[in-house]
């Protein structure tokens, strides 16, 4: 599972215990997030990518990413419009795009390409009735970065054919060896048709308090929170009290907990080759994309692993069909659970 085992960082949790006995946090709060906490996430973006942004037009607090990621269809897709959805992929793409009565044309993404979209492969008539393409780099499942050239590439195609681009930038700061992902924003042209998600789930170990914010493109904003104003009623001020704290302590908390995904990357990826598998290891996010040996399926080994060595991981075709040949773990468990990991699946002799 993506769910950290690392706790929040306790001054995070100081600055919620503050906030929560303050009554004046008591009530509903701006269904668009509080100006104090749009301010901080312009600021974070100033610092991390050297992206200006108006905090009132161009931030907008979510109930953690995914309730962003989920709704954005509902304000930009009509019944039988397409969404260009890359698979495999986080699957709430596909199902915000089903619920607007939207129609997926998917993307694969395979290794040959290093895992990005071909766009070269989206004939014309496909492209000039799509949408919205979505994006997600550094990648789930597949761990997969992008670079600049394809940033640009994406932003030349969006202006081409009138395409919102919707990126999921939610594992930028969990990267390992000096590597830094960039905002597709930093891209030129990229405001204009762009709108990103971030969380602060992975980052600062605060899944269960669902808090994410979106930034980008003023008129995608604006289609976002008119969704928002009538199905939320916003994000409870206390949990943006305490983001304004995550956020402004970033460099601090990030640091070791980089620190300690690095080193649970490296046991299992020397673990799974002492195995048999071929695995190289991800410049960023905290899972492993592993091929899966000659004969298995993915679900075969899945199957296996679980019934032989006691040991979880899922099958990669569950994230869509070109998963299909890879399993995924996550390093979401401390190092002497992963070690006892490690040597269960070599036990079973793969």
């Amino acid at each position: 599972m993506g769910d950290p085992d690392l706790p929040t960082p306790p001054k995070i949790i100081e600055a919620m215990i503050r906030a929560v006995q303050d009554p004046s946090n008591h009530h509903y709060p701006s269904y668009s997030g509080m100006d104090d906490f749009k301010a901080a996430i312009a600021e974070w973006y100033k610092e991390r990518f050297s992206i200006s942004l108006d905090p009132e037009s161009e931030t907008i607090a979510l109930i953690g990413a995914k309730e962003g990621i989920a709704h954005i269809p509902l304000a930009f897709i009509n019944p039988g419009d397409l969404a260009l959805i890359p698979t495999p992929a986080y699957p709430v793409y596909n199902i915000g795009t089903l619920f607007a009565g939207g129609r997926p044309y998917f993307v694969p993404l395979v290794k040959e390409n290093d895992f990005l979209p071909d766009l070269a492969s989206i004939s014309d008539e496909v492209a000039r009735k799509a949408k919205i393409i979505w994006l997600n780099y550094p990648n789930n499942p597949t761990t997969a970065v992008a670079d600049k050239g394809f940033f640009e590439s994406v932003v030349e195609f969006a202006h081409t054919y009138k395409i919102m681009v919707c990126h999921d930038l939610t594992y930028s700061e969990i990267t390992f060896d000096e590597y830094k992902p960039m905002s597709l924003l930093e891209i030129q042209g990229a405001r204009d048709i762009c709108i990103e998600f971030h969380s602060l789930s992975k980052s600062f170990n605060m899944t269960g308090w669902r808090i994410g914010f979106a930034v980008g493109n003023k008129e995608a904003i604006m289609g976002l929170g008119s969704i928002k104003s009538n199905v939320d009623s916003g994000l409870f001020q206390a949990i943006q009290l305490a983001g304004i704290e995550a956020l402004g302590a970033n460099s601090e908390s990030i640091l070791e907990i980089k620190k300690i995904y690095a080193s649970r990357r490296d046991i299992m990826v020397k673990g799974l080759r002492e195995s048999g598998f071929k695995v190289n290891p991800p410049k960023a996010t905290f899972y492993l994309w592993v091929p899966v040996p000659h004969p298995y399926t993915s679900v075969d080994l899945a199957t296996r692993l679980l019934e032989e060595a006691g040991v979880v991981v899922t099958p990669g075709n569950g994230f869509g069909y070109p998963g299909e040949g890879y399993i995924r773990l996550a390093l979401t468990q401390n190092e002497s659970r992963l070690l006892e990991a490690t040597e269960r699946i070599k036990s079973i002799g793969l």
